[in-house]
C-alpha cells in the first residue's frame, strides 16, 4: 500500500488526486495534506481520508480547520511553509505528490527529497526555479521524481525502454488556449473570466491564465530541459487543439512515439502514484473515431511572446528561470485582481528579466532571494504603471 502526503491538496491536482485514491482504497493510504486557505474543502478531504497530519498556510487557517474538525480523531494542524514540509517528511509518507502552485512548493518538495520520499510532481516552477539544484539532491538520494504534467509524464511514458542517444527531439503539445485564433488587438481586451475558459482542461486559476498565456507551456520547456537533462534546443512545441496527445519523442531514426487519452488528470497522477503499475480508472474510453481529427500547428511567438521569454530563460539558465517565474506569478495575481491588462503579463515578465544579470545556481537561499527581487520588481513595475 502506497502511504502518500499531498501538497495542495485543495487544488485541481490535489481533488483529482483524492478521486483516484477514493476510487482505490485499498492501495493507498493518506498520511498528510497540505492546503492553503480553503478550510471548508480541507476539512471535508480530513473526515473523508483521516491524514493523521494537515498543514494550512497561516495561523488563522489552522485556528478555523480546528473548529471545524474537533474531536478526538481530529489530524494534528500545523500551518506555514514549516507545516508545509513537515507534511512533506512525514515518517509514515513513502510518497509525496507536490502539486502547490507557484514557487511556495520548492522548499517543501526539497524537504520530501532530503526525507528520502519518491516525489510525483506537479508543481513545475521546483524545476524552472531549482531545477539543477533539485535534481542533483534527487541523484545524491538515489530516489524516483516522477513528473505529473500530463505533457511530461507522456514523454516520461513514451521514453521507457528508449535510449537518451536516441532522442531528436521532444515535442510539448499545446491546446493554444481559448485565444488561439482572436485577432491581436482583441487580446488587449480580455477579461479574467474570458482567460479562465478553457477549452479542453479543468485546472486553477494560475494555471489556466498561464495556458491562455501560453507561459505554462514556456515552463514546460524549463521543465522538460532539467527533467529529461536535454538542451532547450532538443525541445519543440506544437499547437494540438484536441488536447488528445500529451506530447511525443521524435527519434534519430525518424520514428515518433506519442501517448493519447483523454484530458483527464487522474491519469498521469495515478500512474505517476503506481508507477510502473497502471490502475484501471472509470473514466469515459478514448473513441478515436469520435475525435475524426488530430491537427497540429506551430506556435505564434507574436501572439504568445511568454513562449518566446521561456525559451530565452533557458537557454541563458542559472537564475533567470527563476526571474521568469516569479515575475510571472506577481503578473497573473494582478491580472486576475484586474489591476493589469492580459498583455502586461509578459511585458511585466520580460521587463523584470531585462533588469537581471542572470547568474549561475549555487545553492537554496540564493534562489530564494532572486525570487523575492523579481517579485519586488515586478510589483513595481505594475504599481507604478498604475500610476502613470
Amino acid at each position: 500500500m502506497k502511504r502518500l502526503a499531498i501538497l495542495g491538496s485543495t487544488g485541481s491536482v490535489g481533488q483529482s488526486a483524492l478521486a483516484v485514491v477514493a476510487e482505490h482504497p485499498e492501495e493507498f493510504q493518506v498520511v498528510g495534506l497540505a492546503a492553503g486557505k480553503n478550510v471548508k474543502l480541507l476539512a471535508q478531504q480530513i473526515r473523508q481520508f483521516r491524514p493523521a497530519l494537515v498543514s494550512v498556510r497561516d495561523e488563522a487557517a489552522a485556528k478555523s480547520l480546528r473548529a471545524e474538525v474537533d474531536g478526538p480523531q481530529a489530524p494534528e494542524i500545523l500551518w506555514g511553509a514549516a507545516g508545509a514540509k513537515a507534511v512533506a517528511a512525514h515518517p509514515d509518507a513513502n510518497i509525496v505528490l507536490s502539486a502547490m502552485v507557484g514557487a511556495v512548493g520548492l522548499e517543501p518538495t526539497l524537504a520530501a527529497i532530503e526525507a528520502g520520499k519518491t516525489v510525483a510532481l506537479a508543481n513545475k516552477e521546483t524545476l524552472v526555479a531549482a531545477g539543477p539544484l533539485v535534481m542533483a539532491r534527487v541523484r545524491a538520494r538515489g530516489l524516483a521524481l516522477i513528473p505529473v504534467d500530463s505533457e511530461h509524464s507522456a514523454i516520461f511514458q513514451a521514453l521507457q525502454g528508449q535510449r537518451r542517444e536516441d532522442i531528436k527531439k521532444l515535442w510539448l503539445t499545446a491546446s493554444g488556449g481559448p485565444f488561439r485564433s482572436w485577432p491581436l488587438e482583441q487580446l488587449a481586451r480580455v477579461t479574467p473570466e474570458q482567460a479562465l475558459k478553457h477549452p479542453n482542461w479543468s485546472m486553477g486559476a494560475k494555471i489556466t491564465v498561464d495556458s491562455a498565456t501560453m507561459m505554462n507551456k514556456a515552463l514546460e520547456v524549463i521543465e522538460a530541459s532539467v527533467l529529461f537533462d536535454l538542451p532547450v534546443s532538443q525541445i519543440e512545441v506544437c499547437i494540438h487543439p484536441q488536447s488528445i496527445v500529451h506530447s511525443l519523442v521524435e527519434f534519430v531514426d525518424g520514428s515518433w512515439l506519442a501517448q493519447l487519452g483523454r484530458p483527464d488528470m487522474r491519469v498521469p497522477i495515478a500512474y505517476a502514484l503506481t508507477y510502473p503499475r497502471r490502475l484501471p480508472l472509470n473514466s469515459k474510453p478514448l473513441d478515436l473515431g469520435q475525435v475524426a481529427q488530430l491537427t497540429f500547428e506551430p506556435p505564434d511567438f507574436t501572439r504568445f511572446p511568454a513562449l518566446r521569454l521561456g525559451y530565452e530563460a533557458a537557454k541563458t539558465g542559472g537564475t533567470m528561470p527563476a526571474v521568469l517565474n516569479a515575475a510571472n506569478e506577481v503578473a497573473v495575481a494582478a491580472f486576475l485582481g484586474r489591476r493589469l491588462p492580459f498583455l502586461g503579463i509578459p511585458r511585466v515578465v520580460e521587463q523584470t528579466m531585462a533588469a537581471h544579470r542572470g547568474e549561475p545556481l549555487t545553492g537554496l537561499e540564493q534562489v530564494l532571494a532572486i525570487n523575492q527581487w523579481a517579485r519586488d520588481y515586478a510589483a513595481s513595475l505594475i504599481q507604478n504603471n498604475r500610476k502613470t
